[in-house]
């Protein structure tokens, strides 16, 4: 069995999808209560209280474990859960973590998973490590102000990143989960080339076949915006990475190539399956 935590998400929604297509037995594991296709388990629980995922680990040989806030949450240590999945005798776990760990290795964040991943490292489990960019999924922010004004509004609109379709996380973590070979792997994951904004938003246009305008925020009105769902910290890590990204936030990764045999999807095929957010 396998344990996909952050079931919930845009990378364990098609995930948990991607193994139970393929005849493995998943449990899931998310807050609250959440629908899972047939044949799936779910189990409500909190990663900040690692004992809570006792019940999910039982009998389960494989873990991907996803973070958000846990990893921040008041007295927790999420090395524990590395500890609770040795305790119950799990064989593999699939660890998404940031490119950030590599691009930029000091902040509290990147130093706190950082720390995670040397812990799993030496935990004598099976590991991969999965380390994104910047998410095709992202554009969602804009999603309102698309459907209602026909505007995406975001700081730096000549700046880009190769930002990565969750789906292609989803696939290659599915695929690191069950395959031998990606044992002891670390993983970075970008899409196929490099983004703009400006770009972003000429996607949605003609996905759409409707204009969406473009428009430039200062990083302050951006800044404003972002602290209402993150950290002031974060928001800071997030917007220094779109405004001044550095060579290694703007390479573009062999590895979701070398996991799955082909390239990664562009971001017009994530509007494209994700346009009646913006309709």
């Amino acid at each position: 069995m396998i344990v996909v935590t952050g079931a919930t998400g845009n990378i364990g929604r098609p995930l948990t999808r991607t193994l139970a297509a393929a005849g493995r037995q998943v449990t899931t594991v998310s807050r609250h209560a959440a629908q899972v296709p047939d044949g799936v388990r779910h189990v409500v629980a909190d990663l900040a209280d690692p004992a809570g995922l006792k019940p999910a680990l039982a009998g389960a040989e494989a873990l991907f474990l996803l973070l958000s806030g846990d990893l921040h949450a008041t007295g927790a240590d999420p090395a524990d859960i590395i500890g609770e999945a040795a305790g119950h005798g799990l064989r593999r776990v699939v660890l998404l973590s940031t490119l950030g760990v590599a691009t930029r290795p000091f902040g509290r964040t990147r130093i706190a998973m950082r720390a995670l991943e040397d812990t799993l490292r030496g935990s004598g489990l099976e590991w991969t490590v999965l380390r994104p960019g910047g998410f095709a999924s992202n554009a969602l922010w804009w999603a309102e102000s698309v459907r209602t004004r026909q505007v995406v509004a975001a700081p730096f609109g000549d700046v880009g990143v190769p930002i990565v379709d969750p789906a292609d996380i989803a696939a290659v973590a599915a695929a690191c989960l069950v395959e031998d070979r990606h044992t002891g792997g670390t993983y970075e994951l970008t899409g196929p080339e490099v983004i703009t904004p400006r770009g972003q938003a000429a996607a949605i246009a003609a996905v759409l076949g409707s204009p969406v305008r473009f428009h430039e925020l200062t990083r302050e009105e951006a800044k404003a915006g972002m602290v209402r769902s993150m950290p002031a910290e974060l928001a800071d890590d997030t917007l220094d990475i779109l405004g001044s990204p550095n060579p290694a936030e703007l390479r573009v990764s062999p590895d979701v190539r070398r996991v799955l045999g082909r390239a990664p999807r562009p971001f017009a095929d994530w509007v494209a399956r994700n346009a009646d957010a913006f309709r």
